[in-house]
């Protein structure tokens, strides 16, 4: 098939079903965590570098997709992230120990970390410029989408089958993956395998240990107490020298891994920004919304994962609006509808009790994932709407590293959040529980009264007083949610006026004559 001959349509094919499942595995195990740390024997902190230890993997071979491209041309290093992505998935059902999976998992995130920024680049490549609004609402079924639905069918895969099913999956459809990109993708010129490609071994190794010491950070930051702990000080001051270590290469190295000048475009630097943030809201509300309603609400772990679906199907109808919107209106506006919908919904988040019913979680879930469908595609067009052809797989090998740290960071963040906010709220509501306190006294000689039926006098007070500070506590934990949710949404109304600082030209394709589209379109 040549450049000329194929059609956009169908090479997303097997870039979409490549980037469904490399996203898909980013939360479908989350659910599965716990049943796998009981296989393994290990504890719930060794089993977090599950999850971690294919962020890492994925993070450190993302910025590098170029340089491979380069080295191997582009196409057949495609093929060949998806197959090792696929060979891993395998090797991670049949592990026995905890060691073998954490060793399957960064040989799984070192497959799967280029798939989403080549298949991201060859999809936006394959369509005109004034099409790339429907290419990245193709594009956004498999980062949006995936995510969502992956505790879900994590969650229905573990209790009727089990945990290495969800792993084994992804075998069939990477062969397929494979097959149908080895048949229907071609390499442009610019993407083909070159000569003399040099690798740029410093900037290789700056950020993989970047990373590796950010990561580290991240995770076990809160339970170490942050800073108050020594080595979390050493850690995190390395992870500045070798970030900054890392750009500084880039920057002086002719043969770097990235091509920092693309920063230069207004367009790419604002809307890789808002990225960041969206991303890290998203992983964020996916790692907190689950624990709000199995620790607070009492649900379990399938059907907190299924009142994720309204979220889903709020993205599906986004998406759906995007691909006949994006390319007819001025983007910008769609953009600003999605994070004003997202701060909206967040809100609401923020403004929830424990004798809530499921329709108000499944009313504000359905408009975040509006808000984050409407707001995520046309974004991604539009931060790359002003760069060339040539430029685009290193933007979005640069762009997926930034959001994917976007993602580690909310993630981490997140869990501080609500132990802080927690702990400040109990110092707040503690001293309502006071005998200077009426309300408190009457509450507690009539909890106290309720249970003297059944125990001693002074057993019975102190079961009152120990109950009504489990309520305490409980409510603490509440608000200290609400509080999480309430700075979300501050973050997405705040990063609007970033949108000022783009261009964009699709407002203008109405004006073009009949036979200009046509043109274009061919």
């Amino acid at each position: 098939m040549t450049e000329q001959t194929r059609n956009p349509w169908i090479t997303a094919i097997p870039l979409m079903l490549a980037m469904f499942i490399y996203v898909l595995d980013g939360t479908i195990a989350n659910v599965a965590l716990p049943h796998m740390a009981g296989s393994f024997s290990a504890t719930r902190d060794e089993s977090l570098w599950i999850l971690t230890s294919y962020m890492i993997a994925g993070g450190i071979v993302i910025p590098t997709v170029g340089w491979f491209s380069k080295l191997m041309g582009r196409k057949n290093f495609f093929m060949f992230s998806i197959f090792l992505f696929s060979f891993a998935s395998m090797l991670c059902g049949m592990a026995k120990t905890i060691e073998f999976m954490i060793f399957a998992r960064v040989l799984q995130g070192f497959g799967g970390g280029g798939i989403l920024p080549l298949g991201q680049a060859i999809l936006l490549e394959g369509f005109p410029k004034e099409k790339r609004g429907l290419a990245m609402s193709v594009f956004g079924l498999g980062v949006i989408v995936a995510p969502i639905i992956g505790p879900v069918l994590g969650g229905w895969i573990t209790d009727n089958w089990s945990w290495p099913w969800i792993f084994y999956i992804n075998v069939p459809f990477g062969c397929a993956a494979v097959m149908l990109s080895k048949k229907l993708l071609y390499d442009p010129p610019y993407a083909r395998r070159q000569k003399g490609v040099k690798i740029d071994a410093v900037g290789f190794v700056t950020l993989a240990l970047w990373l590796i010491t950010l990561q580290t950070v991240l995770d076990k930051g809160n339970n170490a107490d942050w800073f108050n702990a020594t080595w979390i000080r050493w850690t995190f001051g390395a992870s500045v020298v070798f970030g900054i270590s890392f750009f500084v290469s880039q920057m002086v190295n002719k043969d770097s891994l990235v091509d920092l000048s693309v920063f230069k475009d207004k367009n790419y630097s604002a809307g890789t920004v808002i990225q960041i943030v969206m991303q890290g809201v998203l992983y964020a509300s996916l790692a907190i919304l689950p624990q709000f309603l199995q620790n607070m609400l009492g649900y379990t772990a399938f059907l907190s994962g299924a009142t994720m679906m309204p979220r889903g199907i709020g993205a599906l109808i986004a998406i759906a609006t995007c691909s006949v919107l994006a390319d007819r209106i001025n983007k910008k506006i769609l953009v600003a509808t999605g994070l004003v919908l997202l701060g909206v919904s967040t809100f609401v988040f923020g403004s929830l009790n424990l004798q809530i019913a499921s329709i108000n979680i499944v009313i504000p879930n359905f408009i975040m994932g509006l808000g984050m469908g409407l707001a995520m595609i046309p974004i991604i067009a539009i931060s790359v709407e002003t760069l060339s052809n040539e430029q685009m797989t290193n933007a979005t090998g640069l762009q997926n590293l930034l959001k994917n740290i976007g993602s580690a960071i909310g993630t981490s963040v997140v869990g501080t959040m609500l132990t802080r906010f927690a702990q400040i709220h109990q110092y707040m509501l503690v001293g309502n529980l006071s005998p200077l306190n009426e309300n408190f006294i009457i509450r507690l000689k009539s909890t106290a009264g309720a249970l003297m039926q059944y125990n001693a006098p002074d057993v019975a007070t102190h079961m009152a007083q120990y109950q009504m500070y489990r309520q305490l506590i409980q409510q603490s934990t509440l608000m200290a949610f609400m509080d999480a949710f309430r700075i979300f949404g501050a973050l997405c109304i705040a990063v609007i006026p970033l949108l000022l600082l783009c261009k964009t030209t699709s407002h203008k394709l109405r004006k073009k004559k009949p036979e200009q589209e046509i043109s274009i379109g061919h």
